[in-house]
């Protein structure tokens, strides 16, 4: 994702802090984040459209303030 002055959390939103997130990175540099309760609910997108605002799944990862879901 190219850099526009914005701090990913701004960019990603909450699945930049969510533990579910695996981030894969292309040797292009690309990164790509892929939600990984998509595996076992097909409710939720293999990669959803960024920046996610809201999320019903969203689960901060440890040690990572973060808002509460909505």
């Amino acid at each position: 994702m190219p850099s526009d002055g914005r701090a990913p959390e701004e960019r990603v939103g909450l699945c930049a802090r969510c533990v579910h997130v695996h981030v894969i990175e292309n040797r292009r540099g690309s990164r790509f984040f892929r939600c990984r309760l998509a595996d076992v609910d097909p409710a939720f997108e293999r990669y959803p459209p960024l920046p996610v605002l809201s999320c019903r799944g969203y689960a901060p990862a440890v040690g990572v303030a973060g808002p509460s879901a909505e």
